[in-house]
This record gives structure tokens, sequence and C-alpha cells, in this order.
């Protein structure tokens, strides 16, 4: 499987409103710890050796929260690069062709999300495996769904799946893209145009934690899970 992982960490967390006014958006907690700490346990729990975080929004609060714990900073300094641009500023760090990619704010119960990419990951198929769930069991998302899948996993655009912001992804998909800050959505342009961009579903509870109210829906969702 891949053997590094890309978390992003360098977002304004706009839609917090107050909540992100003193602090970045990883570092709100739910159940407790802040958000970026139940992701990295994730990557931890999966076995993945090199974690490179992608940093710029109050920086330094990240910069002291990680320090001694063995994760490579890219520190965006100038304007935000959006998740293609900071993936692609990362590669040296990442040091690999195909990595994991992991949002920073959301949180998971059932089957470990990488663990569960990794093993679904056939590199002979696919420029790029996301990890989805159906937006009716999706918490804390409002909106309709991404993607839909065909019998084999392809994924084509609009359907009843969300991203849940998970991914393996081969990295020449970044090459003689000639913006400095860009979407991961023009990376799968380019393997749905190939037919290589595949998904597979999660089969535990997902909720975003990008607006206030996905706070509560989180800490319910993971009290639920331990009651059970």
């Amino acid at each position: 499987m891949p053997g590094a992982l890309m978390l992003f960490a360098a977002g304004f967390g706009t839609r917090m409103g107050a909540l992100t006014a003193d602090r970045p958006k990883p570092l709100i907690e739910i159940a407790g710890r802040a958000l970026i700490d139940h992701a990295l346990d994730l990557a931890t729990d999966a076995g993945i050796a090199r974690i490179v975080v992608n940093t710029h929004y109050r920086a330094e609060q990240l910069h002291a929260h990680l320090s001694g714990r063995g994760v490579a900073i890219s520190h965006e300094a100038g304007a935000i690069l959006d998740t293609g641009g900071g993936l692609r500023k990362a590669l040296p760090l990442l040091g690999s062709d195909t990595v994991f990619t992991l949002n920073s704010d959301a949180i998971w119960t059932g089957p470990n999300p990488l663990a569960r990419l990794a093993e679904a990951w056939d590199p002979g198929r696919m420029d790029a495996l996301l990890l989805l769930v159906a937006a009716d069991a999706a918490r804390g998302y409002r909106g309709t769904g991404d993607f839909a899948l065909d019998a084999e996993g392809r994924i084509s655009r609009a359907g009843p799946s969300v991203y849940t912001g998970a991914q393996i992804v081969r990295t020449h998909l970044l090459d003689g893209i000639a913006e400095d800050a860009f979407s991961l959505n023009r990376v799968w342009d380019r393997a749905i145009a190939a037919g290589r961009l595949f998904g597979v579903l999660h089969a535990g509870g997902w909720c975003d934690v990008g607006h206030p109210g996905g706070i509560a829906e989180a800490e319910a969702m993971l009290a639920g899970a331990h009651d059970g």
C-alpha cells in the first residue's frame, strides 16, 4: 500500500465562523480531542510511516501542537494553494508517487478508512481511489451527493455518493498543471477521462465537521458508536 499520507490542514475554516477567529480549524475539539489528532490516529492505526501536514492559517499553533510527533510540515507561507497545489508542494516530503490524502475536518466510526482504501487499491486499474458514503447517511452534510459508481466501481460526476475526504492518488496526475493553486477536482477529471477514477463505500459512520453544527453531530455519532 502507499506509505505516505498528505493530511490537509491549511484552510481558513471560514464556515466555522467565530470558532476559527483565534485558532485553525484542525485544532477545534471533538469529544475532548483536536480534529487533527483524530485524523492522526487513523494514520497510526493504518500503519502509515510518513505523514505530511500542510499549514497556512494560524500555522504557528499547528506547528506547536505537532512538535515532536514525527510529522513533516509543508508550510504554505504565501497564498494558500488549495488541495491540488498543496499536495504538489508537499511531494518532496512525501517521497512517493502514490499517496493517501486525508482531510482533517471529518470524524469517522467503523473500519479504518485508510485501511479500507489500501485493501481496495488496484494500481493496474486505478489512478485514484476515493472513499465515499451515501449522501443520506452522511452526517453534517447538506448536499445531495458528488459522484456515482458503476458496477465495477468507476466514478462519474453527479450522483448519490459523497466524497469523504480520504483517497489514494497517483501523483503523476498533478503533472503539467500550470497554476500554483488548484483543486484536486482537476486531478479527478483527468482520471475520469482515462476511466481510472474509482470509488469504494465506507462501511461505518462519517461526519463533516466543516461547520459549527457538525461538532454536536460528530460527538453524538462517536457516543453512539461507543454505546454500541
